[in-house]
């Protein structure tokens, strides 16, 4: 055993790690900015989830402040306003999880089969251009397009001798409204993934199919789409770690006192709280729960799309 032992070891002996900064150290030096990024705003924080079982001052500090347990947790949970949260953040995510998650993969496989490589670039730099707008522009333009007195759409109602339609203030098209603007600005971006996945297939392939006589559709059905497979699904697993989130500028922005029944969620929640009321135990465990539903989320999705042989996150 000790022969075998020694012979494993020597088989794959440790290597020290200076020697692989040294030889790498342009690669390191270009991942040092995320790597800080990561470090200074998402691992470091976690070291103050500890004030949402105390009752946080800041006079006092995390060691100074009074330890309280589970108080924050249960007086969230039985605040009548949890339902409501709970309601507005699921049935917001679900819209988007419906419309928003498919439309990049859709897109992406109708510009699959755009021939024409000038009018390909062309629309994928006209879609690509609203990501790069901000949530505060965005409600602008909802506003000059939308506004009962002053928007487009109700200006041309009023031309037409039709009355005019409070969009902004419905709160029946609210959770529609926030779907329809995710889409609009990140959806030419959400399809740089997958047209990168459809790069990687053979031509041959389609070639193939076309001999073999398969239609477009048929082709995009049987090649493309089992090409982005991967893809979906492990970016549909992260997509459920996000559920929770649902966008805090997009939301408070959109949001005003005729909808506030279903526009208040989570995010808007622990600013209103924890931030204008200086509650922070408190909203730092409306966080902490939110982070463990999302963990939980990702965790049994990952499990299950290795149960049915799917690509995994790990």
């Amino acid at each position: 055993m000790s022969r075998s032992g020694s012979k494993a070891k020597s088989q794959h002996p440790k290597r020290p790690l200076w020697p692989d900064l040294k030889r790498d150290r342009y690669l390191y030096l270009l991942a040092l900015p995320g790597i800080l990024f990561f470090v200074i705003f998402k691992y470091i924080p976690i070291t103050n989830l500890i004030i949402g079982f105390q009752d946080y001052s800041p006079y006092l500090g995390i060691t100074g402040s009074p330890w309280v347990g589970f108080e924050h947790f249960t007086r969230f949970f039985s605040n009548p306003d949890f339902w409501m949260l709970l309601r507005n953040t699921m049935g917001i995510s679900l819209l988007n999880l419906i419309f928003f998650f498919p439309a990049p993969i859709i897109l992406a496989l109708m510009m699959n089969e755009v021939r024409n490589q000038i009018a390909k670039r062309t629309v994928q730099s006209l879609i690509y251009i609203p990501h790069f707008l901000s949530w505060v522009l965005i409600y602008g333009l909802t506003y000059l397009m939308f506004s009962q007195s002053e928007g487009l759409f109700n200006k041309l109602l009023t031309a037409m001798n039709k009355d005019t339609i409070d969009i902004l203030s419905n709160p029946k098209l609210f959770w529609g409204l926030l779907t329809v603007q995710s889409i609009w600005k990140e959806v030419g971006w959400g399809t740089i993934i997958f047209l990168a996945a459809i790069a990687g297939v053979d031509p041959q392939q389609y070639e193939a199919a076309l001999i073999d006589g398969a239609g477009r559709f048929r082709r995009m059905w049987h090649i493309t789409l089992p090409a982005m497979r991967n893809v979906i699904i492990i970016l549909f697993i992260l997509r459920l770690g996000t559920i929770m989130d649902t966008g805090f500028e997009q939301v408070y922005l959109m949001m005003n006192a005729a909808v506030t029944e279903v526009a208040e969620v989570f995010d808007t929640y622990v600013y209103r709280v924890g931030i204008r009321q200086g509650e922070f135990s408190y909203s730092t465990a409306i966080g902490l729960f939110k982070s463990i539903v999302g963990v939980i989320l990702v965790v049994s999705a990952n499990k299950a799309a290795k149960r049915f042989g799917e690509e995994s996150l790990y």
